[in-house]
């Protein structure tokens, strides 16, 4: 077993070099061997078994209840499309559910976990999935462990269990000794790391020795099969709205046959039109569309860097008022360069890379930085921290040669960073001369050091010099620069973490920059325009916060920046009513955060907020929106986030937010169109049976009617490409209703006026004839052709008036009749199959239509148009009053 042979056995046996890792090579061919390092997922539903759940619904019972009873009535072709209606309806919902599957896994593998291997001497980042047994990983503080490993090397490493023991208290892990039996390593569990794990402190690299289900959390069966599909809380509301409705026109329908019963009219057809108008009025693929449009919405959004983990923060996106965002790397570039370093023997040295001639404590400073750091750097390409990175290219600018000082030294001990204590240190043993290098903020390392290096001297560190320090920070600060210190010690011998960080000799310190993202200024300039408000968060000096923050527009005054020291004298309550004055938040902890976004939400804003970190998870919960980082973040934060940036930049939050209200407002037109057509519908048979008309329409056009308007463009007003004025609006209110802002009227008017237009056309029908349809002994004809009129003019109403849709106040010719490409096609495809149903003999038997003369079609034309011209016209009255 792994846990009872040395690391020598171990490598040997997996055929690995530790120093190099595995070829890329070698790694294909093992990937072929053992497969992707995944478990097992649950299976997704065939297609058939899709396709039988479409049709377990209630009205779809009674609708083939109702194909029974035209069957036994002989009316055999009413049947046969009845049935066809039901088998084109349920291909629909499979086809909407395997889109929307298909969406939701490719976000899925958008969100894979990503682990640091070490391939052919480079440590990269790869897809977890293609870890091999052999790979070489490497483990930091926040990474979640992608296979199970033996480790190779362990620095104060300590991962948290849980996933797979329960136990929340993080184990202490060393890549030594060997156990002798399995019960002691696995109680122990010192020298192994297991799939699912948290790597919360330190840092290790261990060799990987299983993958996939061959880990020990693959071997708990059902973790992941277990896992089920939820609906958003829009989808809950829609469901529940169209549950509601069903049964109100179900309730309606009763009414209708029961008044039919008592007019004397033929029971088995009014049986027919009351299931099928039921059927035609029920919004039931509401919930259907929604999935549809959210996961056509969210993969659109993963295209552009935003990847959506959690649906429902898609509705929340619409309501931000507060983006609360990192400066480092989201407003920044991310691109850190050391420009200046200062220390008590040299002042301030601008770093000119090839002209710099270095003093003793510029060569110190840098080996300080470049051996208190996890970073690579070869050949113009590094993976680690942005900042370390930038500090090797700073040694590399003093000619400080890397290769030979990291063969010098070994690390015998360190403490990781953390963002409590802002200092990272090491213990290092230069060819038998042991000494502690400590980097990190100055206002955190000062206090730790007794001693300060003036050129070749050391000696005891006075208020003067410590002023000097300051002086220098605030220089460097109100330029932008980003300032860090280092410090050392020698010691005798190897001494406890604990005792690291005291008594330190101050070296030096470096400025360095990271320029603001060019895309950002703008950024922010439209979403305040949008009503949202922009606010940093940064671990920097305030005046290097400020400085970036009035840059960017995000601030104005220095009254505007505050920093830890001065918001811990703000109480929770007071803090809460006072932090609108503030737009620049400087030397923050975690804890910070959180207490930042309670403030801003207990003044009721909707709040998104950003992070990185392992102490992140804590602010991204408690935010309203959690974004995580994709290139920078941690494992635990990208887990606790709603939404993770693929870019880790500022202005794809942005992006994503005017695509979450474009998302939220095109699901909004789907429903209300749904609604209004469904409700012209139930007025024109309702009204048409109340004052003792012929019912106007019969239970097969009433179906297709239904597959024509409550399909393709319901889905394509869902896929409309949003309005480019969006982001001029003000948030939408988390709790507003769907019939907010005139929506609920509209649905109102707009089917009342669907139904009365569609009941003259059915008098028209008689009317042109020559009769009344109250009228005696009228031909069987003259019936059709009026059922015809109403026909073709409900369908043409709904269709065109579906174009009116793409925008609440603009006009159609503002936002361009074809801008919506899938809607004119819908509207195409609508109007064309209707007229393949009048055209064709056949089907124009089977729904027992004529063909119309001229007067009838210009009558359907006008008719079809008049739902168009009164939204148009309700549209410029709104928009005269508002200018």
């Amino acid at each position: 077993m792994w846990f009872s042979k040395s690391i020598e056995q171990v490598l040997e046996e997996l055929d690995v070099n530790p120093v190099t890792g595995l070829s890329e090579r070698e790694a294909d061919k093992r990937i072929m061997q053992f497969g992707a390092n995944q478990l097992r997922v649950k299976k997704r539903k065939s297609i058939l078994l899709l396709f039988l759940g479409q049709l377990n619904d209630g009205l779809i019972y009674v609708l083939f209840g109702a194909v029974i009873i035209t069957f036994l009535m002989g009316e055999y072709i009413d049947g046969v499309i009845i049935l066809l209606v039901i088998l084109i309806n349920g291909i629909l919902g499979v086809a909407q559910e395997v889109k929307a599957g298909n969406a939701i896994e490719a976000l899925r593998n958008l969100a894979a976990p990503k682990a640091l291997v070490k391939r052919d001497g480079i440590v990269k980042e790869i897809d977890s999935g293609k870890l091999v047994p052999g790979d070489i990983l490497v483990l930091d503080a926040g990474r979640f462990v992608a296979a199970d490993l033996r480790l190779v090397e362990s620095f104060n490493l300590q991962i948290e269990e849980s996933a797979l023991t329960g136990e929340s208290v993080p184990s202490e892990k060393k890549a030594e000794p060997v156990f002798a039996d399995l019960e002691t390593a696995l109680g122990d569990r010192v020298n192994l790391a297991f799939m699912s794990t948290l790597v919360t402190s330190g840092r290790g690299v261990g060799v990987v020795v299983e993958t996939g289900m061959g880990t020990e959390v693959g071997k708990i069966a059902g973790i992941i099969e277990q896992e089920k599909e939820t609906e958003t809380p829009l989808e809950k509301r829609l469901t529940e709205l169209g549950k509601t409705l069903g049964k109100i026109a179900v309730g309606i329908c009763v009414v209708m046959f029961v008044l039919a019963y008592f007019q004397g009219r033929n029971i088995a057809d009014m049986f027919l039109t009351s299931v099928s108008l039921a059927v035609a009025s029920i919004p039931e693929g509401l919930a259907a569309i929604v999935a549809v449009v959210l996961s056509i919405g969210v993969t659109k959004m993963a295209k552009l860097n935003a990847i959506i983990k959690k649906l429902p923060a898609v509705e929340t996106l619409g309501s931000v008022t507060i983006v609360c965002s990192d400066k480092t790397g989201t407003l920044t570039q991310n691109k850190m360069t050391v420009i200046r370093y200062f220390n008590l023997g040299e002042s301030e040295i601008v770093v000119e890379p090839g002209n710099t001639k270095p003093s003793e404590e510029a060569i110190l400073l840098a080996k300080a930085m470049i051996l208190c750091s996890d970073a690579t750097y070869e050949n113009g390409s590094g993976t680690g921290d942005p900042t370390e990175i930038a500090l090797l290219i700073f040694g590399d600018s003093l000619g400080i040669d890397r290769k030979k000082l990291s063969t010098e030294n070994t690390r015998i001990n360190e403490i990781a960073f953390d963002s409590d204590r802002k200092l990272m240190s090491t213990l290092e043993d230069d060819n038998g001369r042991l000494q502690v290098f400590v980097k990190g903020a100055i206002d955190n390392l000062i206090p730790r050091c007794t001693h300060a290096k003036v050129g070749s001297k050391i000696v005891p560190i006075t208020e003067d010099q410590i002023g000097k320090y300051k002086q220098a920070v605030e220089k460097m600060s109100a330029d932008a620069l980003r300032t860090l210190a280092a410090a050392y010690k020698p010691v005798d011998s190897v001494i406890d973490p604990a005792e690291m960080e005291h008594d330190l000799i101050l070296i030096g310190m470096v400025g360095m920059i990271d320029p603001p993202r060019t895309e950002v200024k703008d950024a922010i300039f439209k979403a305040k325009e949008a009503g949202i408000t922009t606010v940093m968060i940064t671990g920097d000096h305030k005046n290097t916060a400020f400085a970036i923050a009035k840059e960017l527009g995000i601030a104005e005054k220095p009254e505007q920046a505050i920093n830890s020291a001065e918001m811990n004298k703000y109480a929770e309550d007071v803090l809460a009513d006072n932090i609108f004055q503030f737009r620049v938040f400087a030397r923050v902890s975690p804890a910070h955060k959180v207490q930042i976004v309670r403030a801003f939400k207990a003044r009721g804003n909707i709040v998104a907020m950003t992070g990185d970190g392992v102490n992140d998870a804590p602010s991204l919960n408690t935010a309203d929106i959690g974004v995580a980082m994709g290139i920078t973040g941690t494992d635990v934060a990208k887990n606790a986030s709603d939404m993770i940036l693929a870019d880790d930049n500022f202005s794809t939050i942005i992006s994503a937010i005017e695509q979450g209200r474009n998302i939220y407002n095109n699901i909004k037109k789907s429903v209300v169109f749904l609604l209004a057509s469904n409700f012209g519908e139930v007025v024109t048979m309702v009204l048409a049976i109340l004052v003792g008309l012929p019912a106007p329409l019969i239970a097969t056009q009433l179906l297709w009617i239904n597959l024509i308007t409550d399909s393709l463009p319901a889905i394509a007003l869902g896929m409309d490409p949003g309005d480019p004025d969006v982001m001029q609006q003000k948030p939408r209110h988390p709790k507003e209703s769907f019939f907010a802002q005139g929506a609920g009227l509209r649905i109102i008017v707009d089917g009342t006026l669907i139904g009365l237009l569609t009941i003259f056309a059915f008098w028209f029908g008689y009317y042109e004839h020559g009769f009344s349809p109250y009228d005696n002994g009228i031909p069987e004809s003259v019936h059709e052709y009026a059922r015809t009129m109403s026909f073709m003019t409900i369908v043409s109403c709904q269709l065109l008036f579906s174009m009116t849709f793409t925008h609440h106040l603009k006009s159609i010719f503002r936002t361009g009749i074809t801008a919506n490409k899938y809607l004119v096609g819908a509207v195409a495809i609508g109007l064309s199959m209707q007229l393949l149903v009048m055209g064709i003999p056949t089907f124009q038997k089977a729904f027992k239509l004529q063909m119309l003369d001229l007067y009838g079609w210009i009558n359907v034309l006008v008719l079809g148009l008049i739902p168009v011209v009164v939204n148009e016209t309700v549209k410029a009255i709104a928009r005269s009053r508002k200018t």
